[in-house]
């Protein structure tokens, strides 16, 4: 049976010094193999929040006989900003809902995934503002098209395109807590391409080594890799520790010359009632200095995201954000609103209420205002 889901988002954004107001009506389906069911007790188990960025999204698989799994995902929204508009009509940072005044379609995708004992893989074709906005300009449909074979017990080596496994958000509206990303989800990498090797100790240990062709590409840019390390930690049901490390040089120089180590520590705790995410970015550059020729940068980013269920039918939820890159490592040159390039320095906060009529709906509203350059 195929189970539609429709989302309706609202959303009001009232940014300070930046200026940004934006209203979002957003509409979503998806479809699956199997029909969903409203639950009689408080727990979600079609809840999405923060799963779109497992270092090992096939953790939970344990069948014994291979299975194909087709799913599809469309997402609308209409919105109204008082920020600034590039020349495609997308807001100051675009990714979820960027266009202003416009009816417009986030994504469209369709998804199959095949898991088996010695065999995985997952193909996801997409379109949409958010790949037009946000995504690769190479393979500009491809989500996520990558396979893995079993190379001995609980070792895997898969190879391919990837969404990225680094942070807690997701450019999937449905894998969030909130309707917009947080700044430091939008400097980090949202998709790579390359290989990683996935040792799955148990149920609560999880190790890591990737290798990638950029920080953020599909297509090498350079001659030098980007290569990572990733650990996750379950000590228990409801809590869930990951930590990532992805070293790379993204310059034209002599190899890593202009290095780059990024990590990312981010905690996910989940109650009948309660979700709790929170994140931690540190990230040094060598040479980047922008004050002190030859010296090091530095940046520093964090994000902590609550969602209390008050019923099984509403919640109430806040984010609160600050990123700090003054020597503009990760963002590049930005201009304020005097069109002075600056370092960004930006702390925001969110809040608003969720309303859930069945499991894999919802219903959301709240302001948002991020402040300071």
């Amino acid at each position: 049976m195929i189970s539609p889901l429709f989302f309706y988002l609202f959303q009001m954004v009232n940014t300070i010094k930046l200026v940004s107001v934006f209203l979002i009506f957003n509409i979503a389906l998806i479809f699956n193999l199997k029909a969903q069911q409203i639950p009689a007790a408080i727990k979600d188990t079609s809840d999405l929040t923060f799963s779109g960025t497992k270092i090992n999204p096939y953790d939970v698989e344990f069948d014994d006989k291979g299975k194909l799994i087709i799913s599809g995902y469309v997402d609308l929204y209409y919105g109204i900003f008082s920020d600034s508009v590039n020349r495609e009509g997308f807001e100051k940072f675009p990714t979820i809902s960027p266009r202003d005044r416009q009816f417009g379609m986030n994504i469209a995708q369709l998804s199959a995934k095949y898991i088996s004992p010695r065999f995985r893989s997952t193909i996801t074709v997409f379109t949409g503002d958010v790949a037009k906005a946000a995504w690769s300009p190479v393979h500009n449909n491809i989500q996520e098209a990558n396979m893995g074979f079993q190379l001995c017990k609980k070792l895997w080596m898969d190879v391919g395109f990837f969404r990225t496994h680094i942070g807690l958000e997701s450019i999937q509206p449905r894998e969030n807590m909130t309707l917009s990303i947080a700044t430091t989800t939008y400097f980090e990498p949202y998709y790579l391409s390359g290989a990683k090797l996935t040792y799955q100790h148990n149920e609560r240990w999880s190790f890591q080594l990737n290798a990638f062709n950029s920080f953020n590409q599909f297509i090498e840019t350079n001659k030098t890799k980007a290569y990572g390390l990733s650990i996750a930690h379950v000590p228990n049901s409801r809590s869930t520790f990951t930590f990532s490390s992805l070293l790379s040089d993204e310059s034209n120089q002599t190899q890593f010359q202009n290095a780059r180590l990024y990590n990312n520590l981010c905690w996910i705790h989940k109650s009948p009632r309660w979700m709790i995410g929170a994140e931690l970015n540190y990230g040094i550059q060598k040479n980047a200095s922008l004050t002190k020729e030859g010296k090091n940068a530095q940046m520093f980013s964090s994000l902590l995201a609550v969602r209390y269920r008050l019923s099984h039918l509403w919640s109430c939820y806040t984010r609160g954000e600050f990123f700090d890159d003054p020597n503009e490592i990760l963002t590049g040159p930005v201009y304020n609103n005097n069109h002075q390039i600056i370092g960004p320095e930006i702390i925001g906060e969110t809040w608003g209420l969720e309303y859930k009529p069945i499991p894999n709906s919802y219903c959301r509203s709240g302001p948002d205002q991020p402040c300071g350059w």
